[in-house]
């Protein structure tokens, strides 16, 4: 069985991370294994300047491991941003759901989080989402849309909808 993709997608500053790590508390303390990845528009900092990892990269090194007594960091020169799907393919698929930050096109089931401070529009199209998590009330009817506060009606649709792709 493969590992299902969830995207968490909507405009800058409407929540999404903050609903992640909302949905990893609750989907974690049930006992899945969960995977996360975030998508940035910009090149990361994950080596600082003048440490030994970051002096093998600046000699040369194409790929530099961190290794901790718990922890594994890859810092690799890539040429393409890499899809969530070839990162399980690449490095294990035994996990019971991958949560994606961003990504809004991939393609795929989305939650879309959409604050009207931020945005009143969606971003993703409709037939993408699994869910709208809103305070916007003037949403479509047809669309699943959960407040921003219930956490427990969110978590019960993703359980409903990894069933389904477990089918």
């Amino acid at each position: 069985m493969s590992t299902p993709i969830l995207s968490i997608v909507g405009h800058s500053n409407a929540g999404k991370t903050t609903l992640l790590e909302k949905l990893l508390v609750c989907l974690c303390a049930q006992g899945l294994r969960v995977v996360t990845v975030k998508h940035c528009h910009h090149q990361p900092e994950l080596d600082q300047r003048g440490k030994d990892s970051w002096r093998h990269k600046q000699a040369g090194a194409v790929t530099t491991f961190l290794i901790g007594p718990r922890q594994l960091a890859m810092v690799k020169e890539i040429d393409a941003a890499p899809t969530p799907q070839y990162l399980l393919q690449q490095y294990g698929d035994d996990y019971d759901l991958m949560l994606v930050e961003g990504y809004s096109t991939l393609p795929g089931k989305k939650i879309e989080v959409l604050r009207a401070a931020c945005q009143s529009s969606l971003r993703c199209p409709e037939q993408d989402l699994l869910a709208v998590v809103s305070d916007v009330d003037t949403l479509p009817q047809h669309l699943n849309v959960i407040d921003l506060n219930d956490i427990d009606t969110l978590v019960t649709l993703v359980y409903q909808w990894m069933e389904e792709e477990g089918d």
